[in-house]
């Protein structure tokens, strides 16, 4: 049950529209479920001899005003309270008594008619659809006085929590005040009616959202906005300073034909210019060498090296936010800005889920807890270096280091969730499970490809060899963990084992250094999660393919002649490939 709240100075006029047809004849069956006294004039069920509609609407309309021309001056301007209350879709449809309980609780919750005061303010519900009422009240109370009407939507929310639960209504989750503004009325069917997918107002929440992911400074945000077709306005101070900025659509305009601004904080609570400028003070990225450029190996491509990059980096976070820390809050604000860039630059099979995975996840980086001593500077260079080294491949080795960081950040998406409701905080603690589930379906598109070649790869090993590689998995993870048909689940990690041990790593207590990286309890699939933890840690590649072009999986090293005392063996220092040249890094892509 969602109550919104508006204030208004025409009772009259708002009478009129939620008596009328609506804007589209959504509008049936217009009638009150309730009023102050029981006995106010009702323009839908006017049983008089000779009735007519805007006659009464019109007394009913005098009636609700009466306090208010008593007042005078000393009534508010914005005398009118207007509420309306929704069910959600799955819910029963109520009665109109049970939309008049409803009514009669929340304008008491409010303190504009408490329950035996004679001087309440005097209200109506109508109701002309099944699935919502609208409360109008007028804040002049019996006395002449204005009523005490402090935090009305937190009482309203909080009463409709309530009722959810003794209705048998489906129970949403309550707000703290942090979420971001949700396009009105208006901006939606004016969205339908030019033909967009959405309202404005979400398209520049998203596009503002994605510029500021890994920006190293407020001219590089600035300049991001431009180059993704926004229309920017900066708001300067008599000295020359930027005080602020407002964001328009290209073409989105009012009815002067002016474009429609939105200033940045009112997109989103954490958007404004001063929020910027702290989480750019907070973790500014490195503008001259992405960490993408500076790891991995050479032969990867750029959108690989820098997923690797961000994986080790999502699992630290994943580490942070299982702490139970508060200073954890800063991590969550960074991951929002690694989706984004992953969304941004991720193959097109898998951009939509991810695209998703962000958005929800948007709702997961605020909340009134913020930390003292936020360093977000690693996973904003991580974002900053997947969106420098441009758009991924959905095959070969970017496809697999997608499949990679999306198997990571499906676990930190899970401790986020559980960060949150440790804290109480609901509503981003289901944005964070919603957020796993649109990750665990971008990463079932993502793995497939690479993991059926490991597969494959792992079922051609010799039966000997393959025993032995059994054996250690069997000995290091519980039966519980293999799933019902071990030998078939086992087959991809038998086969990074086995390319580990090429590599010169012992598989043993590599796979043992994997396992207690972090908790696995959370993963959907154990061995996918210690596959691509396995291979980010020997470095192998993210798809097997790669490695049948190159010896022992691509570390040009010998196999040892001799690896079982359990040791992990370092590989050697002379044959580890340099960071390559940044200047000499290939074209983005």
């Amino acid at each position: 049950m969602v109550p919104k709240i508006r204030r208004g100075s025409r009772t009259h006029g708002l009478l009129v529209y939620l008596y009328g047809p609506g804007k589209r004849d959504e509008h049936t069956d217009p009638h009150l479920v309730g009023s102050w006294d029981g006995f106010a004039p009702d323009p839908g069920r006017d049983t008089s001899p000779d009735p007519d509609p805007k006659v009464t609407l019109a007394r009913l309309a005098a009636a609700l005003d009466l306090r208010v021309k008593q007042a005078g001056t000393k009534a508010p301007a914005e005398h009118v309270w207007h509420c309306s209350v929704r069910t959600d879709p799955g819910d029963r449809t109520l009665t109109d008594a049970e939309w008049n309980t409803v009514a009669r609780r929340l304008v008491q919750a409010v303190n504009l008619a408490p329950e035996g005061d004679p001087d309440g303010c005097r209200w109506v519900a109508v109701r002309h659809a099944d699935d919502h009422i609208h409360i109008v009240a007028t804040m002049v109370r019996g006395d002449l006085r204005r009523p005490r009407m402090n935090y009305d939507f937190k009482k309203a929310q909080a009463e409709c929590r309530r009722m959810e639960k003794e209705m048998g209504l489906r129970k949403l989750k309550p707000g703290d005040g942090t979420g971001a503004k949700t396009p009105t009325s208006a901006e939606r069917f004016k969205a339908e009616r030019t033909g967009r997918p959405e309202a404005p107002r979400e398209t520049l929440r998203e596009a503002v959202r994605q510029a500021v992911a890994g920006a190293a400074s407020e001219a590089e945000f600035f300049t991001r906005l431009r180059e993704a077709g926004l229309r920017v306005k900066l708001r300067h101070a008599p000295s020359g300073d930027v005080l602020g900025y407002s964001v328009a659509l290209p073409g989105d305009r009012n009815r002067d034909r002016e474009p429609v601004w939105f200033a940045g904080s009112t997109l989103a609570p954490d958007l404004s210019l001063p929020k910027i400028r702290r989480r750019l003070a907070d973790g500014t990225a490195d503008e001259a060498t992405p960490p993408a450029a500076a790891s991995g190996r050479s032969e990867w491509s750029p959108p690989a090296r820098g997923r690797r990059t961000a994986t080790g980096v999502a699992e630290r976070a994943a580490i942070l936010l299982d702490s139970d820390d508060d200073e954890a809050a800063a991590q969550l604000v960074g991951v929002g800005e690694l989706l984004d860039a992953v969304a941004q630059t991720s193959p097109a099979a898998t951009r939509a889920e991810l695209g998703a995975a962000a958005r929800s996840f948007e709702r997961a980086t605020r909340s009134h807890v913020r930390a003292e001593r936020a360093d977000t500077r690693a996973i904003r260079s991580a974002a900053r270096g997947i969106i420098q080294a441009g758009g991924a491949l959905g095959r070969g080795e970017d496809g697999g280091t997608t499949a990679m960081l999306v198997s990571t950040l499906v676990l930190v998406a899970l401790a986020a969730a559980r960060w949150h409701s440790a804290r109480g905080h609901a509503q981003q603690a289901e944005a964070s499970r919603q957020t796993a589930e649109h990750l665990r379906a971008a990463y079932r598109q993502a793995a497939t490809a690479p993991l059926q070649a490991l597969r494959d790869h792992g079922r051609a090993l010799p039966a000997a060899e393959r025993r032995t590689y059994e054996t250690t998995i069997r000995a290091a993870l519980p039966a519980s963990a293999l799933g019902a048909d071990a030998e078939t689940n086992t087959d991809a990690l038998a086969a990074t084992l086995a390319q580990a041990e090429q590599a010169g790593h012992d598989p043993k207590a590599l796979l043992q250094e994997a396992i207690d990286m972090r908790e696995l309890d959370t993963a959907e699939d154990v061995n996918d999660v210690l596959v691509w933890r396995l291979r980010r840690l020997a470095q192998l590649p993210a798809h097997p393919g790669d490695a049948a072009r190159r010896p022992h999986a691509g570390t040009g090293r010998a196999k040892p002649t001799d690896n079982r005392t359990g040791v992990r063996i370092a590989p050697p220092t002379a044959t580890r490939p340099a960071a390559p040249d940044p200047r000499n890094r290939p074209p983005r892509r």
